[in-house]
């Protein structure tokens, strides 16, 4: 009996040793966990923020004060965010005491930090795509704002025209198209109480308007053309070089007006007043009037001839002193010989349109080349080569080489051009070698040597 109470006992503080030891491990295991509740105290030093986290320590706050009452939830981010007394967190929430302020701060833990980084990318990207439709609609959207800006833009910058209108007629500054400026010129200069400086200044200004040609040919519809002719025979030498300068600016390349012109009789005036005038100003613009006239105009070329034309113009190269009268007639001569060679040339082409056919019999009609031989022009254009300008002896050169199909017996006779042709020669290419010395190549002056041995070459000397 006592062997049996003896093994009793012993069992028994086995049994008891044994739920000694489990209780205390399972008290050391629940010791060592970390607790959800746990806080994580950071101490900051004075050299920053980032610099300031020597060390973290978890401090465990008390799940009963935090069940106590309704705390206000304070939703973390992933900044540091001060915790106010009162306010509970999340779990997983990341939260620390900062001993440098001895207060609490809370952000999101590293998953939660994980996964609303992610959250966020993601809306990021949703936000940013947009569907083919709203692309357009934003894009029609922009371009209507645009509109509406540069129309308020262009609103507040100016003003309409009409308001402008309204403003300068109070001001007396209406503004005129160039139909209504030559119509208030022409009734001025039409009006016995326009001096005759206002005359002059009136034909200045229309001089720079019918350089464009729609506004020569409204001049001549509103009647311009026979003030302009009536200018021509006034005995006031400015008045009609005036009136010549406007006439030949308007005639310019402006085929309609050539033709009212010559129907007005401007040929027979402008070549009354070449022979009559006495002022060299006043023959310049004439000259210049007639050229305009003429070119590529072989209907207004034919009548210059029959009217004694060529005559007018010898008896105008024989008194001119000076040569530079003589130079633009000679340079006149040469466009006229100049074209009726070149449609000359044209009319060898088989395929010819119906005009330009025409062009080449008005053309044939022109008996230019003996007219310059009946009218002494064959020893008239060698006298210009006397001149001491190189560009006078240019144009007369072109000239003599043009005229050297009618002209080649009067040239081979002529002693003085003969003389003239040598000693040029020999003149100009001493220039050229003095230009090629000093590194110059097709110099103006080897231009010039050039015609000389073309027209000794046709010459046959």
């Amino acid at each position: 009996m006592k062997l049996m109470s003896c093994r009793s006992r012993a069992a028994s503080v086995s049994c008891f040793t044994l739920a000694f030891l489990m209780l205390y491990c399972h008290i050391f295991s629940i010791v060592g966990q970390k607790s959800e509740s746990a806080l994580i105290v950071s101490e900051h030093t004075e050299g920053g923020e980032g610099a300031g986290v020597d060390e973290d320590e978890e401090v465990t706050v008390d799940e009963e004060e935090e069940e106590e009452g309704d705390l206000e939830v304070v939703q973390p981010t992933e900044e540091w965010q001060t915790l106010k007394a009162g306010q509970a967190v999340p779990a997983g929430s990341h939260v620390r005491l900062n001993l440098q302020t001895g207060q609490r701060e809370v952000r999101l833990g590293e998953e939660q930090l994980k996964y609303w980084t992610q959250k966020h990318r993601e809306e990021k990207e949703t936000k940013s795509s947009f569907s083919p439709d709203e692309l357009k609609q934003a894009m029609k959207k922009m371009k209507d704002d645009l509109n509406h800006d540069q129309q308020d833009s262009v609103s507040s910058t100016f003003r309409p025209l009409d308001e402008l209108k309204r403003e300068m007629a109070q001001l007396d500054l209406l503004v005129e198209t160039d139909v209504q400026i030559m119509r208030r010129l022409l009734d001025q200069f039409n009006s016995s109480n326009t001096t005759m400086q206002q005359r002059l200044s009136i034909l200045l200004e229309l001089e720079y308007l019918v350089h464009q040609v729609d506004n020569a040919q409204t001049l001549c519809s509103m009647g311009g053309l026979q003030f302009i002719l009536e200018g021509l025979n006034s005995s006031d030498f400015r008045l009609q070089e005036s009136s010549a300068h406007v006439l030949g600016s308007a005639l310019a390349s402006n085929p309609a007006v050539q033709v009212k012109a010559v129907e007005s009789g401007a040929l027979q005036t402008l070549l009354t007043v070449l022979a009559t005038a006495q002022a060299h100003s006043v023959k310049k613009k004439v000259l210049f009037a007639v050229a305009s006239l003429l070119r590529h105009f072989p209907y207004a070329q034919r009548h210059f001839l029959s009217n004694g034309g060529l005559q007018v113009l010898s008896e105008l190269f024989r008194t001119d002193g000076r040569g530079a009268l003589r130079t633009r007639i000679v340079t006149m001569l040469y466009d006229m010989i100049s074209e009726k060679e070149l449609i000359s040339q044209a009319g060898l082409d088989p395929v010819m349109d119906a005009s330009h056919e025409e062009r080449v019999q008005q053309y044939s009609k022109v008996s230019l080349q003996g007219e310059l031989l009946e009218k002494g022009w064959c020893s008239l254009v060698p006298q210009l080569l006397e001149s001491s300008e190189h560009d006078y002896r240019e144009k007369a050169l072109r000239a003599l080489l043009a005229m050297v199909p009618v002209c080649v017996e009067q040239y081979r006779s002529d002693s003085s051009l003969l003389a003239s042709l040598v000693s040029l020669r020999n003149q100009y290419q001493e220039m050229v070698r003095s230009e090629m010395i000093l590194g110059e190549e097709n110099s103006y002056f080897a231009e010039i040597v050039d015609l000389i041995d073309a027209l000794q070459v046709k010459m046959n000397i």
